[in-house]
């Protein structure tokens, strides 16, 4: 059974606002270079648009932390299936997400990664359901869109591994 795919927000207004975050956080690390690291699988295709966009020096690492399983609610237990490759001692750490939901899984991550001893933390996500947030001390410094508390898919974001390469945010209407 298809799954009917509410268009939530166009693909013209996803790219101009990764177009606007890239200048801000342009602006942002002038005269510095940007560690971003992004969170897969679903921040990949963000995290290649908005570096696109981004005029100081980037690296770049890949990271897989899963708290979903095959459902559409976080299971709340966090697990790193990927590790980064590159020491982050120093660095100016951008962490790219596809979308911060409960933020249990983000404030995991961030705990993590400062005991490597990084330059500092920022986060950048796509997506935002501040209304979800139960770790309230989760602090996004990068926000594309704040979305009400529904199940979103494209640009990156599944559905049971499905539709992630919509070049839009649509809403799943079970």
């Amino acid at each position: 059974m298809e799954n009917k795919i509410r268009v939530l927000i166009p693909e013209d207004q996803v790219s101009e606002k990764i177009k606007e975050i890239g200048a801000k956080i342009s602006e942002d690390y002038a005269g510095k270079e940007v560690h971003l690291i992004c969170v897969l699988k679903g921040g990949v295709f963000f995290t290649c648009e908005l570096a696109k966009r981004i005029t100081v020096p980037v690296s770049l690492d890949f990271m897989s932390v899963s708290s979903y399983g095959s459902g559409t609610q976080s299971s709340g237990v966090v697990k790193i299936v990927k590790d980064l490759d590159e020491p982050l001692a120093g660095k100016h750490v951008l962490i790219v997400e596809d979308i911060i939901d409960s933020g249990r899984t983000l404030s995991y991550l961030i705990e993590i990664l400062k005991q490597r001893g990084p330059a500092d933390i920022r986060i950048c996500t796509l997506l935002d359901k501040p209304s979800r947030r139960v770790k309230k001390e989760v602090q996004v410094d990068y926000t594309c869109f704040s979305i009400p508390d529904e199940f979103v898919v494209g640009y990156g974001l599944d559905y049971d591994q499905k539709y992630r390469n919509l070049p839009y945010i649509g809403a799943v209407e079970v």
